[in-house]
């Protein structure tokens, strides 16, 4: 099934990266950026500090794509399950640049895809 989302992500004055879910019942630590995935928002903000992000299970025109490398959790439970995933590159810059994935990635899909789509959305 493919899932087209929007979401809000946001560098904090402290330089730590999160993503913004309005409707998130868990604990605000849960939703930053780790473990690659912060120097792939660094990539995607252009020098931003706020910026939005369109995602999809499935490619749409413009979009650029995460591979998952493999599922697979951290070493200690503070960080739960996820999947490690590839960029391997963006707007034709290659970049090979190997980010992990929390379990916030599979309550936005319901799993973690194979395959996540994005592309920036300039406001």
């Amino acid at each position: 099934m493919n899932m087209v989302i929007k979401y809000d992500f946001y560098k904090t004055s402290g330089g730590d990266w999160f993503v913004d879910i309005p409707k998130w019942e868990g604990d605000i630590a849960e939703l930053q950026m780790v473990m690659g995935a912060d120097q792939f928002l660094d990539i995607l903000s252009e020098g931003d500090e706020r910026f939005a992000v369109t995602l999809s299970t499935e490619k749409f025109t413009g979009s650029d794509c995460l591979f998952k490398i493999r599922e697979g959790d951290l070493k200690g439970p503070e960080f739960g399950t996820g999947a490690w995933y590839i960029l391997p590159s963006y707007k034709g810059i290659s970049f090979d640049h190997n980010m992990w994935l929390c379990d916030v990635t599979k309550w936005v899909f319901g799993d973690f895809p194979e395959e996540i789509y994005f592309s920036r959305i300039n406001w």
